[in-house]
């Protein structure tokens, strides 16, 4: 049964990293504690195997995403070559930080950005204008902040990276894909962090505990990268297919639900 709730996770997850850039980690992340938490899980790294997890499930996610918004010429890849410098540095560091300290706590702190930057959105009127982008140096510093928070709580950046390219200049459209794109350097330096800087912590619960490597639990990998791969072509039919303005105010009504969530989950 808990294979069948790990598959339905990633579904979700899989339609949701299409239609709004994301890598589908603000949907896995909670989903895999409570999954998690209800089959006898060890607690005390529950946080930290969710978020591991979730970033190695990106992986598989943000590759189906992006190949899906190229095809439609969503991604600039000149934007992505800039950011993935520090996207990648950021991440490396994040991971190791995120194994220093409580989950719960940098949950609750995320879950606060995710619902600011959903009031933002809501704000802020649909831009379709292209204005300059900021220069390359500082959209690799942009990347090396939006890697290391990325890293810490188990998502793909598209809830930093979508605000920040819309931000900075690039339509809705373009930001998701770009964002989508973006989730792939992210996730792999970050899953390979929490394997690498994870193996001393779990140790001695992973002989308890089967398909452990680190921080990341492989029989959830698999399903739920499985189900999320399948998925994510569909969301990204559906988010070209949608007015901008549509978009921005679905993807800050997912900011806000997940948000409260995640509050919720580092105080009970």
């Amino acid at each position: 049964m808990v294979y069948l709730w790990f598959v339905i996770a990633g579904a979700f997850a899989g339609v949701c990293a299409g239609l709004f850039g994301i890598g589908g980690g603000l949907i896995i992340v909670p989903a895999l504690m409570w999954i998690l938490g209800a089959y006898g899980f060890p607690s005390e790294f529950i946080p930290h195997v969710s978020v591991g997890t979730a970033l190695a499930t990106i992986i598989i996610t943000s590759i189906s995403s992006l190949t899906a918004h190229n095809k439609k010429g969503g991604v600039r890849w000149d934007v992505f070559k800039n950011l993935t410098y520090g996207l990648v540095v950021g991440s490396l560091f994040g991971a190791w930080v995120a194994t220093l300290i409580k989950g719960q706590h940098l949950q609750g702190l995320i879950g606060v950005f995710a619902i600011i930057m959903s009031i933002q959105m809501f704000m802020k009127k649909a831009d379709e204008n292209i204005k300059p982008l900021p220069g390359s140096f500082s959209q690799s510093v942009a990347g090396g902040v939006i890697g290391m928070a990325s890293a810490i709580f188990g998502i793909g950046g598209g809830s930093l990276n979508v605000p920040y390219l819309t931000h900075a200049g690039l339509p809705m459209k373009q930001a998701v894909g770009t964002s989508a794109a973006c989730g792939l350097p992210i996730a792999i330096a970050g899953a390979l962090g929490f394997m690498v800087f994870g193996q001393s912590h779990v140790a001695n619960m992973s002989k308890s505990v089967a398909g452990l490597v680190g921080f990341v639990h492989l029989p959830a990998f698999v399903a739920i990268s499985v189900a999320s791969f399948i998925t994510a072509k569909l969301g990204a039919k559906i988010a070209h297919k949608l007015p901008a303005g549509t978009l921005k105010k679905a993807f800050a009504c997912l900011l806000i639900v997940v948000g409260c969530q995640l509050i919720y989950k580092s105080v009970v």
